[in-house]
């Protein structure tokens, strides 16, 4: 009789011990993904802030020859307010996108000046924002898988009872802006 109570009680303790270990392992695993969901984000801020940074001086190497281009500077300068205002993912890709469009029409109206193309301060700047951009197209990449693991990792039996009880929510992807699906028009006219 005695060894019937011994065993149960021995597998009443290793059952509770396997729920507990198996509640640490998801609990963690859930943090972990949270941690790079965080540090994605970290690396795109990185590279806007890296933009956010190169703008205004390219902006200031071209403004001279550009004066009467100043609708163009006008929505970068605005674009840039409004990026740095940005707080939550859908902030900061609709600020992204409004940059984007800014950015490519000064790329278009540059068209228009051969001499500020061979500026040498100008050459630099483009070469850099260039890069700037190709590493945000990365990081935002980068971003979104981290996301989609986090997230599927959240929903998942039985991870996702850890993960509502000690409150993981569900994270935003770093989306376009609906008008990006569409080709920005610009008009040297006005």
């Amino acid at each position: 009789m005695k060894s019937k109570k011994t065993t149960g009680i021995l597998v009443a303790v290793l059952l509770i011990a396997g729920v507990i270990f198996a509640s640490v392992v998801s609990y963690n695993g859930i943090v972990s993904k949270e941690a790079e969901v965080e540090t994605q984000w970290a690396n795109v801020a990185s590279k806007l802030q890296r933009r956010y940074d190169l703008v205004p001086n390219l902006v200031n190497a071209v403004k001279g020859s550009m004066a009467h281009e100043e609708k163009v500077l006008t929505a970068i300068t605005d674009a840039r307010t409004k990026m740095a205002g940005a707080k939550s993912v859908k902030d900061v890709s609709t600020a992204n996108s409004e940059m984007e469009g800014a950015l490519s029409q000064l790329l278009v109206v540059m068209e228009n000046y051969p001499d500020l193309k061979s500026n040498e301060n100008v050459k630099t700047l483009m070469t850099q924002l260039e890069g700037t951009e190709n590493r945000i197209s990365v990081e935002r990449d980068r971003y979104n898988t981290a996301v989609k693991e986090y997230n599927v990792t959240i929903k998942k039996f039985p991870k996702s009872i850890f993960a509502n009880v000690a409150g993981f929510d569900k994270k935003e992807f770093f989306e376009a802006d609906k008008r990006a699906e569409s080709v920005p028009v610009v008009d040297l006219e006005d």
